[in-house]
């Protein structure tokens, strides 16, 4: 890539932390935030989840909003991590309205949908919910607390959202539509969410096991995470570092399925090809692959096949990081993108947690701590409809 794309903030919320320090702490320990349900009023209490672990009282009271002002977890949770991504990179209030946010959702406001649905249908009440509950209007109030952007635009591609979030953003810098992009994705947990991935029979009632024998299906995740994306000449402009760079990323639709992941990994192949290709990075230099991996039967051995296709016999170390925050959906590209950064930072492989077995025919995740210098890593997020996207994140030259 001729003209690079610097990463010089981030910010993330999600069940293993509130913030990157957490986060980071969380990861070097092996310390999972799946657990029983605390916050998601349901009677299915069978499902481990990774709910972030503040009520929306709390988020209100960190964020300094009201109580009666009109909000949904979803925003709520991208708030805290906007908020920490535009102090990481030192962007200050009158800033914003040269700056560009770009976010991926899929469930919205569905939270609060749920909640006055029957006040919706017999009398009314809490109508003012109605406006907030499509996927726009979440993104617009997770921005809106902190100034007038100069655009705000919303991707929902289910799983790949927060990962395509960043990459149209990363476009944007490359085609010279803005100098700076926040890009990223929140997603909160909701009945409908929960019903509707027990309706395709996925979830698994014990922690998931992504890449193990006896995979069963996937934990439920929440949480937000953004990246500040700039160009080199604003980030010399303002004084500021890149924390890591986008070196690479790939976008691709293999159509398969409406959910399911294809048998040969077609499309996430082809992602992670382009990636390599973008960067002009050899898949030898790979030092490391934050896998999709949610636990599920499908697409933990249609995302070995891919690796393995793309890698031959040389596959880099990878692991799946959602044991520690169950799949985050929408979110989840963003949430593992900045995971992919703390790793390059700090120097280790973040463990593939509950795993135990090899599956057939597929790859042996990282199992246990290593401390490791990384240069390069992968990042994939892969959505149902075969939109599967992946990022290349690398480690700035000294």
């Amino acid at each position: 890539m001729t003209n690079p794309i610097l990463i010089t903030g981030c910010g993330v919320v999600s069940a293993i932390g509130n913030n990157k320090a957490e986060t980071l702490e969380s990861l070097q320990n092996n310390r999972s935030g799946v657990g029983e349900l605390v916050y998601l009023k349901t009677e299915h209490k069978e499902f481990p989840v990774g709910e972030v672990k503040m009520s929306d009282v709390e988020m209100r009271k960190l964020m300094n909003i009201s109580d009666n002002a009109i909000t949904t977890r979803t925003a709520l949770m991208g708030m805290i991590a906007l908020d920490e991504a535009l102090k990481d990179a030192k962007i200050t209030p009158d800033m914003i309205s040269n700056i560009g946010f770009i976010s991926g959702t899929t469930v919205g406001g569905m939270d609060m949908s749920e909640q006055f649905y029957l006040d919706y249908v017999n009398n009314e009440n809490h109508k003012e919910y109605i406006a907030v509950h499509d996927c726009g209007s979440c993104s617009e109030m997770t921005a809106e607390h902190f100034g007038k952007f100069a655009f705000i635009t919303t991707l929902s591609t289910a799983c790949s959202s927060a990962a395509n979030a960043i990459i149209l953003g990363a476009n944007m810098l490359r085609c010279g539509e803005a100098d700076i992009v926040v890009v990223g994705g929140s997603e909160c947990i909701t009945k409908f969410h929960l019903n509707g991935f027990n309706s395709l029979m996925i979830l698994d009632t014990n922690p998931c096991r992504p890449f193990d024998a006896s995979r069963a299906g996937l934990n439920l995740g929440e949480g937000a995470a953004y990246l500040v994306l700039e160009t080199e000449e604003s980030a010399k402009r303002r004084g500021v570092k890149a924390q890591a760079i986008l070196s690479g990323y790939g976008n691709a639709c293999d159509a398969f399925h409406q959910t399911a992941s294809s048998p040969d990994g077609e499309g996430a192949y082809r992602a992670m090809e382009e990636a390599l290709q973008l960067a002009d990075i050899q898949p030898d230099k790979i030092d490391y692959i934050n896998a999709h991996g949610t636990g599920t039967p499908n697409n933990d051995l249609s995302e070995s096949q891919a690796v393995k296709r793309l890698f031959g016999e040389n596959v880099p170390p990878m692991s799946s990081t959602k044991p520690f925050t169950g799949h985050t959906t929408s979110a989840s590209g963003s949430i593992e993108a900045v995971f992919c950064i703390l790793a390059l930072q700090n120097g280790f492989l973040p463990v593939n947690l509950n795993w135990s077995q090899p599956m057939d025919d597929g790859i042996v995740p990282v199992n246990q701590s290593v401390k490791k210098e990384l240069r390069h890593v992968l990042c994939n997020a892969f959505g149902f409809g075969g939109n599967d996207s992946s990022l290349l994140i690398s480690k700035p030259e000294l």
